[in-house]
């Protein structure tokens, strides 16, 4: 099942038959052909398997997780997949990452939502741990969902990773959080996290080594 369900998923992705002066790669989401530009020269500018995971649920899922009309956040945006499927889903939706990569965020995002969605997307900046509430205000930001693909892995930020979760997390937000296991010192992310937040496996792809959790609160999942 696993495999059958891996294979589906990276059936969505296609390249171009011709070589380009940019490069990308397309997907099939949402009822939409996304293009992603992409930069070779940083981790933040490709699509990685952990977002193809999530935009799948995301599509998939969509009248359990119904996100029309929904604040959501993205952390560790990169490219913008997720970010753009949510919005061709109906979200209104804020893709943040760091600044060096807001360009071609932007971009991406432009390109794959302009006069296709309901809510047009924002791009901001967020470097995790830093002006949070400068930036985030607790008092006026309330977002529905926190998404995020990929963001533990070898960085020395885990620290600030967990304390943006934090802060941007209230008693009913969501979280879905698609993660693949390298090394040990990112696995003990997990526990970590789990100080926190409570935590439910949704679905376990052994063969990407990706899970894809849903995280709320302390004692808000039940709730």
């Amino acid at each position: 099942e696993d495999e059958q369900i891996v294979a589906e998923i990276m059936r969505r992705r296609f390249f171009p038959a011709l070589l380009t002066y940019n490069a990308w790669e397309g997907f099939h989401f949402a009822g939409h052909e996304i293009r992603i530009t992409e930069a070779t020269d940083c981790y933040g500018a490709v699509v990685w398997p952990s977002a193809l995971v999530l935009c799948y649920f995301l599509e998939t899922n969509s009248k359990q997780y119904n996100l029309v009309d929904k604040n959501v956040i993205e952390i560790g945006a990169g490219t913008g997949l997720v970010s753009i499927v949510a919005s061709l889903l109906g979200a209104l939706v804020t893709a943040t990452d760091l600044p060096e990569l807001l360009g071609n965020l932007q971009h991406n995002v432009l390109q794959n939502t302009k006069l296709k969605c309901k809510n047009q997307p924002h791009v901001k900046e967020l470097s995790w741990g830093i002006d949070l509430e400068k930036n985030f205000p607790r008092s006026s930001c309330h977002f529905d969902y926190i998404m995020a693909a990929d963001v533990v892995y070898h960085h020395p930020f885990l620290d600030e990773l967990l304390l943006t979760f934090d802060h941007l997390c209230k008693n009913d937000t969501v979280i879905l959080w698609a993660m693949r296991f390298r090394l040990d010192k990112e696995n003990q992310f997990v526990g970590r996290f789990q100080t926190l937040f409570d935590l439910e496996v949704i679905s376990n792809f052994p063969s990407l080594n990706i899970t894809l959790y849903k995280a709320m609160r302390k004692g808000r999942m039940k709730a």
